[in-house]
């Protein structure tokens, strides 16, 4: 995968508590200058408000920066919460990550 793409794979719980963690990881690939980051949940098992709450606020980072975000591999609590937030709008969301690097290759051609 090229190195303009970052994958950040969160872990367990997303909350209040691992957003700081989350920006940290947003911010360090907005300084790398990637072009591309792919927010992967497969390792998630929960998301609360507070846990949205954060991908609201990195998604408006990483546009005001010019750079895209995408999500994969949510699970369907998180999907849920999602849809009932109606940020299934919002977000663009892939299946998994093979779906996601399909249309990516597809895209650079």
């Amino acid at each position: 995968m090229s190195s303009a793409v970052q994958i950040i794979e969160p872990k367990g719980i997303l909350d209040g508590t691992k957003a700081g963690d989350f920006r940290d990881n947003i911010d360090r690939s907005i300084k790398n200058g990637v072009q591309i980051i792919l927010v992967d949940f497969t390792n998630v098992t929960f998301m609360d408000s507070s846990g949205l709450g954060t991908l609201v606020l990195s998604l408006k980072t990483v546009r005001n920066a010019g750079i895209k975000m995408f999500l994969c591999s949510i699970n369907e609590q998180i999907k849920m919460l999602f849809e009932l937030t109606s940020m299934d709008r919002v977000f663009e969301i892939f299946d998994n990550r093979e779906e996601f690097e399909k249309i990516l290759s597809s895209n650079a051609q």
